[in-house]
């Protein structure tokens, strides 16, 4: 069994990213280790040079600095939810109240779903009229009442 202190590391990948290395480990002719260690020797020197940058810039051009790196280094994947129900839309209204927003998602012509959301979470997913978006819909119990 692997241990940290010898130096091994274990994390798991989704069969695209296990195919992706290998093939790339085919045509590089080079091991799965190599290719791994190549691209963590990468990052370190991006770091190095991104150092070197920031200590020649001013706050502003260093916060700028540092968040195209975080990008460059981490970029954004796509969410992936356990929920099965999910709903693609279009924003058609966003009321923003002081705390939260009240969104309504058109799915089908005339289908409307209304949500009410953070008003940071709106504002943070970018939600404005014409806007794709997704429900996401999350129920343990569903009631069916008759008069």
């Amino acid at each position: 069994m692997p241990r940290k202190e010898q130096g091994w590391v274990t994390f798991q990948t989704s069969e695209e990213e296990r195919k992706i290395l290998e093939e790339f480990c085919q045509h590089s002719q080079r091991t799965k280790t190599e290719i791994l260690r190549e691209l963590v020797r990468g990052l370190h020197k991006q770091s190095e040079q991104t150092k070197s940058q920031i200590s020649q810039q001013t706050p502003q051009q260093q916060v700028e600095i540092q968040t195209s790196e975080v990008e460059i280094i981490a970029p954004k994947k796509p969410l992936k939810v356990s929920s099965r129900n999910i709903l693609k839309g279009v924003v058609k209204q966003v009321t923003k109240g002081t705390v939260n927003s009240e969104v309504t998602l058109e799915i089908v012509h005339k289908v409307e779903l209304t949500s009410i959301i953070s008003k940071v979470s709106a504002e943070e997913l970018g939600l404005v009229e014409g806007a794709e978006a997704y429900a996401v819909i999350k129920s343990n119990d569903i009631v069916i009442a008759k008069d």
